[in-house]
């Protein structure tokens, strides 16, 4: 079926906001459209005006894959209204208004949080690109570019942590990856992990090889959608002090204090509050 463009004059989405707030690593800017990846498909979006353009998939498609992916079934209007008691987060929540919360692969997820640690998103976003050009499955070019998939379990268990040292450059995380790969390749019941409470979810999780608990926190969020999970990083413990706390207090505490604020609206506050921090230096002296 010929995949036309599709066009909504009515979703509550930037592209801008949702691919730079630090989520997701597996997509491309052509300076028009996000082209972003998702297991073995690509889907292209960009904003003009109030419509949203889609191509790459057919309105199909879009209702049995993207829409979840997009988590379109969520009021993010309301939620937004809902956090906007919290007088230091309402420029967090206008400035990143277009922010929806992906719905993105486990495996995937938990590889490139791993990799993740002590990077920056641009050479998180080379490497994962890099993996899956060497290692996943060619899916299609597109506007001069090629898209893979990222690599499954399996493929990543046969790699040497040598060898994924040297073509991802992921430095020490090398036997963490494969590792973990192998890990999850033998899992008989990795798929169901979604049916598990948070606190048995988090427990599966810290013993990967490389997931300590931001890692843990960041697959959770954006993995598994445990929206009362707050990720802390150096920006959000900037900005938390800065904003909320007008105090230093350890990072360990900072998460305890966020679900003290936000309760199950924790993650959705973590996204506004970090692509706000992180682009305006919040807490920087």
């Amino acid at each position: 079926m010929e995949k036309e463009t599709l066009i909504f004059d009515k979703l509550d989405l930037i592209p801008r906001d949702i691919f730079h707030c630090g989520q997701a690593f597996h997509w491309e800017y052509d300076g028009s459209y996000y082209h972003t990846v998702h297991r073995d498909r690509v889907i292209s979006i960009k904003k003009e005006g109030k419509k949203i353009y889609i191509r790459g998939a057919t309105r199909k498609e879009w209702n049995e894959v993207w829409k979840e992916y997009f988590d379109i079934a969520t009021d993010y209007k309301e939620i937004r209204k809902e956090l906007e008691i919290h007088e230091p987060l309402k420029q967090a929540l206008e400035y990143g208004q277009g922010i929806r919360i992906l719905r993105q692969d486990p495996f995937e997820t938990i590889i490139t949080f791993i990799i993740s640690s002590n990077s920056h998103i641009p050479r998180i976003k080379n490497t994962v690109k890099t993996m899956s050009k060497e290692y996943g499955q060619w899916i299609e070019n597109r506007n001069g570019l090629d898209f893979y998939a990222f690599p499954r379990p399996e493929q990543l268990a046969k790699v040497s942590a040598k060898e994924i040292r040297e073509i991802g450059r992921v430095g020490y995380r090398d036997r963490y990856i494969i590792d973990t790969a192998k890990i999850i390749a033998e899992c008989t019941d990795f798929t169901r992990w979604r049916e598990l409470t948070t606190k048995q979810l988090r427990k599966k999780l810290m013993k990967l090889p490389g997931v300590g608990p931001k890692v843990c926190d960041c697959i959770l969020l954006f993995a598994y959608h445990r929206m009362e999970v707050f990720p802390v990083d150096v920006w959000i413990h900037r900005v938390m002090e800065s904003l909320f706390l007008k105090e230093t207090i350890p990072r360990k505490e900072i998460a305890k204090k966020a679900y003290e604020l936000f309760g199950n609206y924790g993650g959705y506050a973590q996204q506004y509050l970090f692509y706000y921090g992180k682009d305006h230096k919040i807490g920087v002296n």
